[in-house]
């Protein structure tokens, strides 16, 4: 039987112990064996040990995004001008426009367009009708 085995992340106290033990001892095996965790882990958390001591220990690094994907400003100043210049064309001809005046090259996917513009208040959104019995 091929089961998957769940390891639970480090407590606190389990990362305190790995490394009193291992500056206690200088030996990395012993302090992953008195900490219940792996070489691996014991590798993870060192830099992070080295640079802020016991205190670097006491919360996990954020798992958000280091760098959000956002189009860049000028870009989407370009979408708002297009739409207030030509009212009439939806999100897959302002993808359009911009990719010819791009040389053909794809800026933006009309999803984003729509966001964009949703987000200045430029795109209104209709409220499609609800199916019978629903």
């Amino acid at each position: 039987m091929n089961k998957r085995i769940h390891f639970p992340l480090t407590t606190a106290q389990q990362r305190r112990l790995l490394f009193e033990t291992w500056e206690a001892s200088g030996d990395v095996e012993v302090a992953c064996r008195a900490a219940h965790v792996s070489r691996r882990t014991f590798y993870t958390w060192k830099p992070r040990f080295q640079k802020g001591g016991y205190a670097a220990l006491d919360q996990f690094p954020s798992r958000a995004p280091k760098r959000t994907r956002r189009t860049p400003e000028p870009i989407a100043q370009q979408v708002i001008v297009l739409r207030q210049e030509h009212p009439e064309w939806g999100k897959q001809r302002l993808a359009d426009e911009l990719a010819k005046a791009n040389g053909w090259v794809p800026l933006l996917s009309p999803n984003t367009i729509k966001r964009i513009l949703r987000d200045a208040g430029l795109w209104k959104t209709t409220q499609t009708p609800r199916k019978k019995g629903a």
